[in-house]
Parts: C-alpha cells; structure tokens; sequence
C-alpha cells in the first residue's frame, strides 16, 4: 500500500504536466508559447522547491542558477560564424566552440550545480533572515557579472541566434525530469533527513544530522535542476539578463508559495495555476477580447495582481492551495 502512494504521489504531478502539454498542442501558434513558458517555470519552481520547500529556508538566488545555464547553453549553442557579430569580446575558447542542444542542456544543469556549490558551501552555515540576505546578494552578483562582463556572454545584448528547439515535447521532458528528480530526492533518506532538520534543527542535530551537510546537498540539486530550466529558457525565446532577474524571482517564488512550498504536488499546481493567469494579465495589458468587451489593462497589472494573490494566500491558506499535501486518491470508505 505504502509503494502505490508513493507512486499515486508522483503520477498526480506527472499526469498535470502531460495535462498541460496536451492542451497545448490544440490551441493556436500563436497561443502554445504561453504553454511552453509555464512548463519551463514549472522546472524553475520544482528546483525552487527541492531547497526552499525540504530545508524551510528562503532563497532568492535560485534565479541566478537560471541565468548561468541560460548563458552556458545560449552562448555553446550559437553557431561560431555568428558569434563574433553578437558577441565580439567572448573568450576565445567559447568563441571558437558550438555543441548541440542535447549537450547544452546537459552542461547547463552541470554549471548551475558548479555555481550552487561554490556559493553554497559558506552560505549554507546561515539560517533565517541571514540566509535570505545572503542568497539576495548572490543575485545581485550573478546579475551585474552577466550583465557586464562580455568574456562569456553579451553582455547588455539580448541572446540572438540561439536555436529555438525548445517546445511543447521538450519543455515537458524538462518538467517530468525535475518532478521525477525532486521525487526521489524527497523520498530518500538525505530528503527526510534534511525535512527533520526544517521541523526542529536542534533535535536533528542532536541525533547526528547535520543540517550544514544536507541543506548544501539539497542546494546543490536545485542548482543543477534550475541550471537545466536556464538552458530551456534560453532555447525558447531571446534573452537578456533583465528577463532572468528580480521579476522572474518573485513570479516563480510567488508560484511556490500559492501552490504550497512544503510539497511537489503544491509547486506543480501553483507553477501552472500562477503562470496561467500572469499569461492572461499580460495578454490583458496588451489588450483582449472578451464576450461583449474589450479588457485592456494598465502595464505593470500582472505582478501586482500576482503579488496581491500570493498576500491573500498567506493570510486564508498559509500553507497554500494544496495545504502542503501531496498528491493522492480519495479513498473508498468500508
């Protein structure tokens, strides 16, 4: 009975997701992007998951993981006859060097996790507000050395040339592979050490877990998971450093928070749920048709509305829209 829970309680998040690719293919061009997005961002909010949901401690540095895998696969994946013209100060090895999407999606998730070890290994010593901060600064960091030093990317420039290979099928395998990761992370014993270490640290550490060792385990992994979701970005629409920054950071925190940060089934749900309404607030601010009228929204609507959301949730449902549960069947009463 235990082992069909658990595989109940991975087949709910999985079913979604193949849900929302399905869909996707029966609405318009036009209209699939908005679906491709929301399976990237829910490969975003799964890696989010994996650290802030097991461990109970807040990170706003997850975006910055993002951005490393979005300029490893962009920058590897643009053809060399092109990258002088977009990029003339790249390094040389770099400049000279072109793999396929395979490979960069692969090499993506490897530099998040290189980038989520390096800064994990003193950050993770803190806790609470500290850490918080901390992981604010590694934004920060991330941000401005991207942003300003054309040695490994361009710089000020948005990411053209990029193959766009990034679809409906693509995106999903991208999301099912976080799910299914995250899953087995949760499910091992690091996971439930690490999830002793949320409810009472002392205690854990009392019994010989160490909250240092499994926090940074589990920050690593959601490195490599967001470093894979940057490479997905990156190969489905042109991107420049200000897209993968501080709105990207509160949109997929606030998706976590909606759906309920201390479960699987909570990410995936409040990913998709989150991503289809800031879909629609920005068709909405563009202007679009409704029956009888016209709906045509101040710039700027969206991540108010999405913040106003995610306030509403904190105060009726702290633990948010699933309740911090997983995934399960009803069951049958005797």
């Amino acid at each position: 009975m235990r082992r069909v829970a658990n595989l109940t309680q991975l087949a709910g998040p999985s079913v979604l997701i193949v849900v929302a690719a399905l869909l996707g293919t029966l609405v318009s061009t036009s209209s699939r992007g908005y679906f491709v997005n929301s399976l990237v961002e829910v490969t975003i909010v799964v890696a989010l998951y994996v650290f802030i949901g097991n461990s109970g401690v807040l990170s706003f540095g997850h975006i910055s993981f993002v951005a490393l895998g979005a300029w490893t696969a962009g920058v590897l994946s643009v053809p060399v006859g092109e990258k002088p013209a977009i990029m003339p100060n790249l390094a040389h090895f770099l400049r000279d060097t072109t793999i396929g999407n395979i490979p960069s999606l692969a090499l993506a998730a490897v530099a998040g996790g290189v980038l989520a070890l390096v800064v994990g290994l003193p950050l993770m010593r803190l806790s609470g507000l500290a850490a918080g901060i901390a992981t604010f600064g590694v934004l920060e960091i991330g941000h401005n050395v991207l942003r300003y030093y054309e040695k490994i990317g361009p710089g000020l420039n948005t990411f053209s040339s990029v193959p766009e290979t990034t679809g409906l099928f693509q995106a999903a395998i991208g999301a099912l592979i976080a799910i299914g990761v995250a899953f087995a992370y949760q499910r091992s014993r690091f996971g439930r050490m690490l999830r002793a270490t949320r409810e009472d640290p002392s205690a854990a550490s009392a019994v010989g877990i160490s909250v240092y060792r499994q926090r940074l385990g589990a920050f690593v992994v959601s490195g490599v998971l967001a470093g894979l979701a940057g490479g997905l970005y990156v190969h489905l629409l042109p991107l420049n450093t200000e897209a993968l920054y501080l709105d990207l950071t509160f949109l997929t925190l606030a998706m976590l928070v909606v759906g309920g940060a201390s479960s699987l089934w909570g990410a995936v749900v409040g990913a998709l749920a989150v991503s289809a309404l800031d879909s629609f607030l920005a068709q909405a601010e563009n202007g679009v048709r409704l029956p009888g009228f016209t709906l045509d929204l101040p710039g700027g609507t969206r991540l108010v509305v999405v913040g106003a959301l995610m306030a509403l949730v904190l105060i009726l449902r702290p633990s948010g829209l699933t309740g911090g549960r997983e995934f399960s069947l009803p069951r049958r009463r005797a």
